[in-house]
């Protein structure tokens, strides 16, 4: 299918724009440049009925921010259920700022809390500070799940781009720590250490996410070559430390036709499966990374929002 005319309209727009891309830039000037570029094609926020910055102690002995969303008023009678929710950004750039947006329409749509998470960035904070990070917040939230009116009987872990290979690892993480999740909700995931799939080769260029880009941000975050084959990195693939699939909550895999990443997604997708897992796939025609935050821009954005709405609601029994 030839790419959505809205989403040409915003890569072309980029291109006459001529701005120095993220891979060209040092990793604190692309965090800024994407922090000011984040909420020009997003979606209005929608009105919460509390909204709360919280910080959140991790095993090395730090705090990291996280932003809380409820929607509707908490009732410990019938507490509600939650996503935890990590940006995307390489591991490098974005942030619970520039996932604003995003967050409030699954805490709407998707009838529940949302807890996103502000997970430490690359180069200050190298591989698997991320990772770790990610996994003491969900830890953190089910402990104290009833402090805010939440059933830690019904969680789920998401992300988007780099947070979705967060969110794969943490719903690994969870079933061995006995953290029982609904769902884990994944778009356009990273689930590789190389880019070596098809579609890695035909959009590495042209597409918004470049080859270049890709390498740069794993450059930011490995410690050294070998952090690539960790499981942890790259859950489709990675051999070091790597645990068995099986017996994990059920994932949503959201993947666009113009990203590359798309294969990735679409093969994680299938080695879930092969390890019995439940697994809906859904592959958005005429798309590219990134589409989720461009729904101010392109209406055909509403339709896979709702889509990711109603499997939280189901995956949630709401």
């Amino acid at each position: 299918m030839p790419l959505n005319p809205k989403i040409e309209q915003v890569l072309d727009m980029i291109a006459r724009a001529k701005r120095p891309k993220l891979h060209e830039m040092t990793a604190q000037a692309a965090r800024a440049s994407y922090e000011k570029s984040a909420p020009i094609l997003e979606i209005a926020s929608a009105p919460m009925f509390a909204v709360e910055d919280l910080r959140i102690p991790t095993r090395d002995g730090a705090t990291i921010r996280a932003r809380l969303y409820q929607a509707a008023e908490p009732s410990w009678a019938e507490p509600a259920p939650a996503l935890i929710y990590y940006h995307g950004g390489g591991f490098t750039v974005g942030s619970v700022d520039t996932h604003d947006a995003l967050c409030r329409m699954f805490a709407r749509d998707g009838k529940c809390t949302v807890l996103s998470v502000d997970y430490r960035l690359a180069p200050e904070h190298k591989f698997p500070t991320a990772v770790n990070d990610a996994f003491d917040a969900l830890v953190w939230l089910h402990a104290h799940a009833a402090e805010f009116g939440i059933d830690a009987g019904r969680l789920a872990v998401g992300g988007d781009s780099a947070g979705g290979t967060l969110a794969t690892v943490c719903a690994v993480l969870a079933r061995d720590a006995g953290i029982a999740l609904s769902l884990q909700l994944l778009i356009y995931p990273g689930t590789t250490g190389y880019q070596e799939t098809d579609s890695h080769s035909r959009l590495a260029d042209g597409f918004l996410l470049s080859g270049e880009t890709i390498q740069w941000f794993f450059d930011q975050y490995v410690r050294e070559a070998s952090d690539r084959d960790d499981w942890r990195f790259a859950p489709l693939d990675g051999t070091r430390g790597a645990p068995e699939f099986g017996g994990l909550a059920p994932a949503w895999i959201a993947t666009a036709e113009y990203d590359p990443l798309s294969d990735e997604g679409d093969a994680y997708a299938k080695k879930l499966r092969d390890h019995g897992n439940e697994v809906t796939l859904r592959r958005y025609p005429g798309m590219i990374h990134e589409f989720f935050k461009m729904g101010g821009f392109v209406p055909d954005v509403a339709h896979a929002h709702a889509e990711t709405a109603a499997a939280l609601r189901r995956a949630f029994g709401e």
